[in-house]
């Protein structure tokens, strides 16, 4: 089998790095990769946003399945781009379709789609420019801390939390305004929920379903949760508190209503739901929907899985996930992410990256943002750079093993965190 994996980040990699270990599959492609990519795969140049492109690389090398990494390609409708195409009716893709796409695309139907089918989930108002009175108004009825969401996809940016009353009217006014662009023409004020957060995944036929391992991830710049949030500094899977007990009540009360739902409105769902959860005193509630895997989680859950993930897709988009075997190992990972001096305001580009071959054989190398320069060295070529993950029989070991080879890893303005996994060690 013939697998294209879509996207250029370390989520991208992870999942080309764990796919290419199965025997199914003769060949990984992915577009368009990044220097870490290139070692298991072969990267294809192409704008992911280029449908016709795709569909043209597809039948041209003959792919038997694609694995859309990010969210814009779902959110823009390339499934249903599948399988309106008599060319590509065939081809196997992981994803949602639009209409799917929208728990993601949009914090205001997934807040009503949660409401539908009784989905515990913060209250919420919706507001746009013609109704900012009320929305100003819905704020003053809350209790600090107040939560503005532009409903659209903002990079990972489009969610502020604020302390003062004054400052969130005022916040909430820039949005409308197009402080994120398209994105914030419409925003979703929320209550705060007080919990601790964690990432659970699942993946879906559409009737069936596994739970793949959680993730706790860390978005803070600095250590100790302090600075400005990023794409995500590091993560440790599992997480202690997601006990058994916290397991099935996120089945009972979200997964399965979340399922039922997905058929109930016909959404042809076959891939990723990531359920980015509150524990609220041992209760759990949905923070966010996003219609793929979780970067960086990906880079430790992918080294989790003990079965064969290719087959877990394959199972997946034929409808036959009831059928597949699932293994996760009992091991924890902690996953370090390297990030370049400045993000995640401006940074630099094309530092050479060195000490990539010195990392020992316990950890594996996931690469976000570099690039092959003219001289064939890897360089930097975005925010989040290498994520580095290592495995233990507890945080403790698995951070240590993370950090020494963390340690071998230069380039200039290297940041990391160093705090990864230590709010968990005494839960």
């Amino acid at each position: 089998m013939k697998i294209l994996v879509l996207g250029s980040g370390g989520r991208e990699h992870a999942l080309a790095w764990k796919i290419a270990q199965s025997e199914r599959v003769s060949k990984v492609y992915v577009a368009p990769g990044n220097a870490g990519t290139a070692s298991v795969g072969e990267n294809i140049q192409i704008n992911i946003a280029d449908f016709q492109a795709i569909k043209d690389v597809v039948l041209k090398n003959e792919m038997e399945m694609v694995v859309v990494g990010p969210e814009q390609p779902l959110v823009d409708g390339i499934v249903d781009f599948f399988k309106k195409d008599a060319d590509l009716k065939d081809v196997k893709i992981i994803g949602p379709d639009k209409n799917g796409a929208q728990l993601e695309g949009s914090k205001a139907f997934a807040k009503r789609f949660m409401e539908r089918y009784g989905i515990p989930t913060a209250a919420c108002f919706t507001v746009t420019a013609e109704n900012l009175n009320e929305g100003v108004e819905y704020l003053s009825t809350l209790e600090a801390p107040y939560v503005l969401k532009a409903d659209g996809l903002a990079a990972g940016k489009g969610v502020l939390i604020l302390n003062d009353l004054e400052e969130a009217r005022t916040e909430l006014k820039e949005m409308l305004s197009g402080k994120f662009g398209s994105a914030s023409a419409k925003v979703v004020i929320e209550t705060f929920l007080k919990g601790i957060e964690v990432s659970m995944f699942v993946l879906t036929d559409g009737n069936d379903y596994v739970i793949l391992p959680e993730a706790k991830d860390y978005k803070r710049i600095g250590d100790g949760d302090k600075g400005l949030n990023t794409g995500g500094m590091g993560a440790v899977s599992p997480v202690p508190f997601v006990t058994p007990d916290f397991v099935s009540k996120v089945e009972e009360r979200i997964i399965k209503p979340t399922i039922k739902g997905l058929k109930a409105e016909s959404i042809d769902y076959k891939g990723f739901i990531f359920l980015g959860l509150m524990n609220c005193g041992g209760d759990p509630y949905v923070i966010e929907y996003n219609v793929r895997m979780g970067d960086p989680e990906t880079e430790g859950v992918m080294t989790r899985i003990d079965s064969d993930f290719a087959q877990l897709l394959d199972a997946c988009a034929q409808g036959k996930l009831a059928e597949a075997h699932y293994k996760a190992s009992p091991d924890t990972s902690v996953t370090v992410m390297l990030v370049s001096g400045g993000y995640p305001e401006a940074y630099k580009k094309g530092m050479i990256i060195s000490g990539l071959d010195d990392v020992c054989q316990c950890c594996t190398v996931a690469h976000a943002g570099t690039k092959f320069n003219a001289d064939g060295n890897v360089v930097t070529s975005g925010g989040r750079v290498i994520a580095v993950t290592a495995h233990g029989k507890d945080i403790e070991e698995a951070r240590a093993k993370a950090y020494k080879n963390v340690e071998k890893i230069k380039f200039d303005g290297v940041n990391f965190r160093h705090d990864i996994g230590l709010d968990l060690m005494n839960l």
